[in-house]
């Protein structure tokens, strides 16, 4: 039997890379700087929460697998050094996992990731409004079949690497559907609920029509990981 740890992840604005600036200020204008600054620190907590979890586990020698991460070895891990030096939390836990003994895992395929985050980029940088229209249709025609094809990459990567009776870490964005794709033989837990994790980023946009519920899972995800 194989075990796979499922961290779910909401990036951060350090994330993001080129794109966070655009991100942030189209967050302040569509909620308000406010709310926006309110649910950055939701998801700190979050990120917290996460954390404090992983810091009772015993890592030595358990596989780390990494939403969007392409390299695996010295290269990966500069990668992550960076990352954490930037500011994201999920790369500064990561770092700690690593410097405890954690290995970590070429987990993705560099033309997919490529391919959808050019996609995003375009979406971002558009400026007429034809431009908006194309960019975004095709964004929209592309996203779940390049997602589809990234978790079946990410699964049999997993497979591929994580050997019998090893245990993974995997840090992958709440809407991979993940789960159904991988081995028979690889028991897996999620370290918070991803349809949670789900419900609040499609919460996002409605948070004022559905207020207490999305109140709710703000509490949730700020809230301690049962051990």
């Amino acid at each position: 039997m194989r075990r796979l740890i499922y961290a779910p992840v909401i990036h951060m604005s350090a994330d993001l890379g080129t794109i966070a600036k655009h991100v942030d200020k189209r967050g302040v204008a569509d909620f308000g700087e406010q709310f926006w600054r309110k649910h950055r620190e939701v998801i700190t907590g979050f990120w917290d929460s996460v954390t404090k979890y992983f810091s009772n586990l015993q890592v030595r020698n358990v596989k780390i697998y990494q939403d969007a991460l392409v390299v695996g070895g010295d290269v990966g891990q500069r990668i992550i050094e960076e990352g954490a030096k930037a500011g994201s939390k999920n790369y500064e836990l990561i770092a700690d996992l690593v410097k405890r003994g954690a290995i970590l895992v070429r987990t993705e395929d560099f033309a997919l990731v490529k391919k959808e985050r050019d996609r995003i980029v375009k979406l971002m940088n558009a400026t007429t409004l034809a431009e908006k229209v194309m960019a975004y249709l095709k964004y929209r025609l592309t996203k779940d079949t390049l997602l589809k094809k990234r978790d079946n990459y990410i699964a049999k990567r997993i497979d591929d690497t994580l050997n019998h009776s090893e245990t993974g870490i995997l840090f992958l964005g709440a809407y991979h559907h993940i789960a159904p794709k991988l081995s028979k033989d690889i028991q897996t837990t999620e370290v918070k609920d991803v349809k949670k994790i789900r419900d609040y980023q499609r919460l996002l946009p409605r948070m004022r029509k559905r207020k207490e519920q999305f109140e709710d899972l703000s509490k949730y995800l700020v809230s301690p990981v049962n051990q």
